[in-house]
């Protein structure tokens, strides 16, 4: 965790350094101060992107991983095999409950993405341990162990998110009289961060 949130802040000085360090203009070319601004706005954007896509690969993988566990316990001899079809739908239906960057200013949408998420968890990993082939199968170890820590690394990813964006939403009240130069077919919204969501 503190591996990632130390490439994070790495990555994210390097480009506001990188901003800040523009060459004086040459007689051939004149770089204003929209120019600057434009090339913050993209590199921000940019870095907000990346945050977001990595903390939902990461969750795309704990649910990859979540469906694995299912299917290695259906090759075990467990009887009640209704119990683990209905574990792969909710698992199916997870990634549709999740919420959007737009739509996570909903609390609820996030709210309730989070308790489906974490019912699958606590619920799968305890099925697995319960299983006498737990003490020596190292697939469904691990496959609980991968789960796990996956799930342990949400809210990391989230505070790694909520960081950049509140860099971005600073950067439309800071330079508003800027936007519509930088691009005039922008809306300019800011966006939601999962601190306020939580009510923290």
């Amino acid at each position: 965790m503190k591996i990632l949130i130390s490439a994070s802040a790495v990555l994210f000085s390097v480009m506001m350094i990188s901003c800040g360090e523009k060459k004086a203009p040459t007689q051939d070319t004149t770089f204003t101060k929209v120019d600057s601004l434009t090339d913050y706005y993209l590199a921000i954007q940019d870095s907000m992107l990346q945050a977001w896509n990595m903390m939902t690969h990461d969750d795309n993988e704990k649910i990859l991983a979540m469906h694995n566990l299912v299917h290695e316990l259906m090759i075990t001899n467990f009887t009640d095999k209704d119990i683990l079809t209905s574990y792969e739908e909710r698992l199916e239906q997870l990634k549709h409950l999740r919420y959007t960057q737009k739509s996570m200013a909903n609390p609820d949408v996030v709210e309730e993405y989070d308790f489906a998420s974490n019912s699958l968890v606590s619920e799968l990993i305890s099925l697995a341990e319960s299983r006498t082939e737990f003490t020596y199968n190292t697939t469904l170890q691990k496959l609980a162990d991968d789960i796990r820590s996956a799930d342990q690394r949400v809210d990391s990813y989230r505070e790694e998110y909520d960081i950049i964006t509140l860099h971005y939403n600073r950067f439309l009240d800071q330079h508003n009289k800027f936007l519509k130069e930088i691009d005039p077919n922008q809306t300019f919204e800011k966006k939601p961060i999962f601190q306020m969501v939580s009510g923290e």
